[in-house]
């Protein structure tokens, strides 16, 4: 399986797991199944009314009943938000490829690129398209700038600024929003350098400058001081 990364505003990598080529082969078939099973209840309705409606009716009728079939990926992507009962199945989902939800024009674009993804090339071009494209999408994903990602697998998030807090947290040093981005950006990167290499004396450096911006004093000791100001940062700015 292959992945993709994702950048948002906040400046938070997120990896998605892109769903295999094989698990959007067994959803589409346990979509299939059950339009096949809906195909012939109908079928039998059909069969039930012949006989009781003149011809032109029983065409209308069939036509009608068919409509489901015919816009059965459409209706489930827009109104369980990308997801068929196959996805269901099998964990997967239709996203925009930088993270956000797939709109319901996205879901238009990739369900009129099925007739030639899927149903006239019996899915030979839909398959082809998923095998060399990195981020293994067919020709209605790409137009639609979607992609299919495996729920199964964790997503994985990198934080290059924010950091893990409780629900329950309590902020130490109110003053971090006087901090940009930018700032606490090269200060967890500092932290991480000096970390990695056990360089203390950049540390306590670090925190000393950290101190000076922010106009406090700490007792606190040199890596838990860093550790709480990029908590503290993440609290006060993401509005919890």
């Amino acid at each position: 399986m292959s992945n993709t990364n994702v950048n948002t505003a906040q400046n938070v990598n997120i990896n998605y797991t892109v769903a295999s080529l094989g698990y959007r082969i067994v959803a589409l078939l346990i979509d299939l199944l059950i339009m096949a099973g809906y195909l012939v209840l109908i079928d039998y309705i059909g069969l039930g009314i012949r006989d009781i409606v003149d011809n032109n009716t029983y065409f209308g009728i069939s036509e009608l009943l068919f409509l489901p079939v015919a816009f059965y990926s459409l209706i489930f992507n827009i109104v369980f938000g990308g997801r068929t009962p196959g996805k269901f199945v099998m964990k997967t989902k239709v996203v925009k490829i930088d993270g956000s939800p797939a709109r319901w024009s996205d879901f238009m674009i990739s369900w009129i690129l099925r007739l030639i993804d899927i149903w006239s090339t019996n899915g030979g071009v839909g398959i082809i398209s998923i095998i060399f494209t990195d981020n293994n999408q067919r020709l209605g994903d790409s137009a639609s700038d979607t992609i299919v990602i495996d729920l199964r697998k964790k997503t994985k998030i990198t934080h290059t600024i924010l950091e893990d807090v409780e629900e329950n947290y309590q902020p130490t040093f109110m003053t971090v929003n006087m901090l940009t981005d930018v700032d606490v950006n090269e200060i967890k990167e500092i932290y991480r350098l000096a970390g990695e290499s056990r360089d203390y004396r950049a540390l306590n450096a670090l925190r000393k400058k950290v101190e000076e911006l922010l106009e406090i004093n700490s007792e606190l000791r040199d890596g838990v001081f860093i550790r709480t100001i990029l908590k503290d940062y993440t609290y006060l700015t993401q509005g919890r």
